[in-house]
């Protein structure tokens, strides 16, 4: 019998309801949040989203100011080189351990997100190409199986996210990038540590690269 997994807290749906819109810009930098509105939209009360809010607040996703409320924090490129430094170190480690710890159904997942990958990017705008990417990575997270670094990945990668969405109206080649992805996703499924690793330092580096040349 497979375990039974219980289904997200309404704190958990807020947070993930949230967070991708914070992610996306879907709700620009410096907006307020208002919980009683969140909780409308959501159909819950504002407990949930009170703890969601806290927990976003500590992934720097936004910033809670006393009697002012809360607000998405601002995207700053300064950030960049940091956020950059962590996810050059963290990933690469991540997906040697993935291409090590990935199951057979892991690898089945990836090979099917590889064949999509392979026919859906030509054409398609770079806000759509970016959700692909964000859900990409988190696939490819998955696989190392340890909830602690996935955490930290996310949390890391979905900070780079929002750094693209600012200057995805300047970027081009954006499809070449995310469609890096298929020897990296090839290198995970074939139990490849070494080259997933290499590779990864690569895609990460040339993220900050491509946003450095906007600048």
């Amino acid at each position: 019998m497979h375990p039974q997994v219980n289904p997200p807290s309404l704190a958990e749906q807020a947070y993930l309801f949230v967070r991708d819109r914070l992610v996306m810009l879907d709700i620009p930098p410096g907006s307020p949040l208002n919980e009683e509105e969140l909780g409308t939209q959501l159909g819950m009360g504002r407990t949930p989203i009170r703890e969601a809010l806290k927990r976003l607040e500590s992934e720097r996703l936004v910033v809670a100011y006393p009697r002012r409320g809360t607000f998405a924090t601002d995207v700053n490129i300064s950030d960049l080189a940091h956020i950059s430094e962590v996810r050059r170190t963290l990933e690469p480690m991540a997906t040697a351990a993935a291409a090590v710890r990935a199951t057979a159904a892991d690898r089945d997942a990836l090979t099917e997100l590889r064949a999509q990958l392979d026919a859906d990017v030509a054409g398609v705008d770079n806000n759509e190409l970016l959700r692909t990417d964000l859900a990409l990575h988190r696939a490819i997270y998955r696989c190392v199986h340890n909830p602690f670094l996935e955490d930290t990945l996310i949390r890391y990668d979905n900070l780079a996210t929002r750094i693209w969405c600012v200057f995805v109206p300047r970027l081009s080649g954006m499809a070449g990038h995310v469609h890096e992805h298929v020897p990296l996703l090839t290198a995970i499924i074939e139990g490849d540590g070494e080259k997933a690793a290499a590779l990864t330092h690569a895609h990460v580096t040339g993220f900050e690269a491509a946003i450095r040349a906007l600048i």
